[in-house]
């Protein structure tokens, strides 16, 4: 379930590699499974999906509720797989709300219908009796209240549910993996965005995620989020020079990443962005953007008096590789339509999204503290880590 599908867009780098096979460091792997039906609630003028499915026969469907069932309403034409009138005909289901021409709110939130597709896929799950797993791309919605109702969905209707971004399951270099328990002091993920509209939400979700996939292993696991603040321009400096967030660990992480300009982000960076987060058993994370200074993501923690950094990105000899986690991505949805098992807490996503939210609710209401008591979502992380090449 597609919003739009063109080079280089989410449905591209997700859904061209279940039909087509993944490539990883030069290795190729077949896939598993096979694209039965697609909805495109756009068609892109580069749209890529139509010629997708003529390459693979499968059929492009008017609608969510006629994709799943494979029904083209009475047109005659015969299903390009077994099917039963009526029910629910696939094994799982992958919803791409990313990109197309959707409107953007007064938070400058853009309004991707990922709950509106989610709906619709569980009306079908629940008129058949029976529900397959589910893989729905970055944060669940762009309010707090639709992405509850889609995990408490999932939750009533017994969903193989698992959510998110490529960038937890991208190469790390050097490669960093907390142990489940680690006692992590304070933690700091760095991103950047770009200058469109929507950059900061869209970009912003990639910063928080990171910081989350790898503290959420800390000692006690995940509590939840007591509050959060988000800050902007000039305040991004004065709050570091006040100890509001650790200055070290900004600059450990910038040291990871190979993708930067000469000179200090200070002087680079004249949009900064920081992220302040309180979670419910005392712990502090800080999620720092820095467009104009450096692209890519990296992390930085404090542990045991020593800090730890890594960044997520792929490296060969000559250079940085691009959208490995995209493919490893598609091998552990792969994998989950095969098990039934999600390979990550879709709870990660769920924290993400609300403190996202939240955060930009701080932005829209003067740069304010936020308190979070709905962010009460205490999780442990899975001690299988998704499946790697």
């Amino acid at each position: 379930m597609v919003t739009t599908f063109f080079p280089g867009s989410h449905a591209d780098l997700i859904i061209s590699k279940l039909a087509n096979g993944f490539d990883y460091n030069g290795r190729f792997f077949e896939p598993k499974i096979e694209i039965a039906s697609i909805y495109l609630d756009q068609i892109h003028p580069r749209d890529l999906g139509i010629s997708l499915a003529k390459k693979h026969n499968f059929d492009v469907y008017q609608s969510i509720h006629a994709a799943l069932i494979l029904s083209h309403q009475n047109d005659g034409r015969p299903p390009t797989v077994d099917w039963t009138p009526g029910e629910l005909n696939v094994d799982g289901v992958v919803i791409i709300g990313e990109h197309g021409d959707y409107s953007i709110n007064e938070f400058d939130r853009q309004l991707y219908p990922r709950r509106h597709f989610f709906e619709q896929v569980c009306g079908v799950f629940d008129r058949s009796g029976r529900s397959v797993p589910v893989f729905s791309d970055k944060h669940l919605s762009y309010n707090w209240q639709d992405a509850l109702w889609m995990y408490q969905r999932a939750q009533e209707l017994n969903v193989p549910f698992m959510a998110g971004s490529a960038l937890p399951l991208e190469d790390r270099y050097p490669d960093l993996q907390h142990s489940t328990g680690t006692s992590i002091h304070e933690a700091l993920s760095m991103g950047y965005h770009h200058a469109y509209p929507n950059g900061v939400e869209s970009y912003g979700y990639h910063c928080l995620e990171g910081l989350q996939c790898m503290v959420e292993r800390r000692d006690g696991a995940e509590t939840g989020i007591l509050a959060v603040q988000c800050l902007e321009g000039e305040e991004v400096w004065s709050s570091r020079d006040k100890g509001l967030w650790p200055g070290d660990l900004a600059e450990a992480a910038e040291a990871s990443l190979l993708r930067k300009k000469d000179g200090s982000m200070e002087k680079n960076c004249h949009t900064p962005t920081v992220f302040l987060i309180e979670y419910r058993d005392g712990f502090r994370g800080t999620g720092l953007m820095l467009p104009g200074h450096l692209k890519g993501f990296g992390y930085a923690a404090r542990i045991d008096g020593k800090i730890e950094s890594t960044s997520f990105e792929g490296r060969t000899h000559d250079g940085i590789t691009d959208n490995n986690g995209f493919s490893i991505q598609a091998l552990n949805i792969q994998e989950m339509v095969l098990t039934g098992k999600p390979q990550y807490p879709v709870e990660r996503t769920l924290l993400v999204t609300g403190a996202l939210d939240a955060l930009f609710e701080s932005r829209r209401k003067g740069h304010i503290r936020i308190e979070t008591p709905h962010l009460n979502i205490k999780y442990k992380p899975f001690e299988n880590l998704p499946i790697h090449p």
